[in-house]
């Protein structure tokens, strides 16, 4: 959520942000319901002034004819004040539900673009592997050695439902204890996070109303989350943080689902598109500046850069267009892994920032001990590592001609030491 002052003063400003992120959005009927909502609120405050006035003037009132005619008039002025009410309350609901919809202003450095088909490259690490034999897919590899097992997955747990099994199991909790073990060092708080989270967190993150058909719903009105940054961000909700605390770095780790709406027919095959899979997430919370989440933000994908560089895994990271961020994004970088067997590298991370988008809404605050004045933190988010889609590229970047499987080496501690998955 922006601030509506900021709305009044750069509608223009809006508008383009509407335009470079390709959102369905009329910036003029918010404008238009905040007037009307701003005349009905003064209004009703006057004739709340006037209302104290006249109870005064009753109460001293020289005979029972002045009493008399000054409630009858006060009568009037509170059935007036009435409808107003109603009124207002009906333009406060207009009101809400458009600025809960106002997308937030891009960087400047977002590039244009439509889809994620025009986002940038910007760098690339590491050189794909030349294999002397066709590298095999991820999923022969997986059904080749045991490790996954997808017709029980969907006889349980139906389309896009699998079971991970052996090494893959084990390559999975080695992958997220790599992760803490790499970034606690940091300054990284780690946490676990749940993944059945309130509507409310949601609203805050941005995720609502507008995802609403990618997620799981149950029966009390309650989600299943997606990230866990929505779980993250929700532990600080209404809260007024130490500036003195800030920035407040976050290592999160949940299980995640998403029900994939839209993606009907993409990725059907495999572990790359799946409905629940499980993923440490780097959240930040810092002080209102934007220098401060830009630097931020280079820091949190530089760190997810040198997990896959520690895994020796080729990548390269592209600048997502406008039409590629979300409501809420100012700046977001895809991380996209090699994947040998289709000759292409496939998204592992997203990096955002969001300047105080999240945080109005969540109302998440700091106090200023310089002025003493309360400010909306600014939030930040990156996968750090997510699996069962990571075991994608390691498997298939360390086979081998005789469809052995190599260890990464920074993996082989939490396997005991193992260097090789074979028959």
């Amino acid at each position: 959520m922006l601030d509506i002052k900021f709305i009044r003063e750069n509608p223009d400003l809006i508008k383009e942000g509407v335009r470079k992120k390709y959102i369905d959005f009329d910036v003029s009927k918010l404008l238009d319901a905040d007037k009307e909502r701003v005349a009905l609120m003064t209004e009703i405050e006057t004739m709340r002034a006037k209302q104290n006035s006249v109870s005064t003037e009753i109460t001293n009132a020289p005979d029972a004819a002045k009493r008399s005619s000054l409630i009858y008039d006060m009568k009037l002025v509170k059935e007036e004040m009435q409808k107003k009410e109603t009124q207002l309350a009906e333009v406060m609901t207009k009101w809400r539900d458009l600025m809960l919809a106002v997308p937030n202003v891009p960087d400047i450095t977002v590039p244009e673009g439509a889809t994620d088909k025009e986002n940038v490259e910007v760098r690339v690490w590491g050189e794909p592997k030349v294999f002397n034999f066709e590298p095999k897919s991820s999923i022969d590899l997986m059904l080749a050695h045991d490790l996954v097992d997808f017709d029980r997955g969907v006889k349980v747990a139906g389309f896009r439902g699998y079971f991970l099994k052996n090494e893959a199991a084990r390559l999975s909790m080695a992958i997220w204890q790599f992760v803490m073990d790499e970034l606690v060092p940091k300054g990284f708080t780690p946490m676990i996070v749940p993944s059945l989270v309130r509507r409310e967190a949601f609203l805050g993150t941005g995720y609502l109303p507008q995802g609403e058909e990618d997620l799981y719903k149950t029966q009390d009105g309650n989600y299943l989350s997606g990230t866990a940054e929505v779980g993250t961000m929700g532990y600080f909700m209404d809260e007024v943080l130490k500036k003195e605390e800030l920035p407040k770095k976050m290592v999160s780790f949940n299980t995640c689902y998403r029900r994939e709406a839209g993606s009907h027919g993409k990725d059907t095959k495999g572990l790359y598109r799946v409905h629940e899979f499980n993923k440490v997430e780097q959240v930040v919370l810092c002080e209102a500046s934007h220098e401060l989440s830009v630097k931020l933000h280079e820091e949190l994908t530089g760190n997810a850069e040198a997990l896959l560089q520690a895994l020796k895994l080729p990548y390269h990271v592209v600048l997502n267009c406008g039409g590629d961020l979300g409501l809420g994004q100012v700046k977001k970088y895809y991380i996209e892994a090699w994947i040998p067997s289709e000759k292409r590298y496939g998204e592992t991370h997203s990096s955002s920032y969001f300047h105080d988008f999240q945080t109005r809404r969540l109302n998440i605050r700091y106090r200023d001990e310089a002025d003493g004045k309360l400010h909306f933190a600014h939030s930040l988010n990156n996968t750090a590592l997510a699996t069962p889609r990571l075991l994608i590229s390691i498997l298939e970047n360390y086979q081998n001609e005789d469809g052995s499987i190599d260890i990464p080496e920074v993996l082989k501690k939490y396997l005991g030491g193992k260097d090789k998955i074979s028959k």
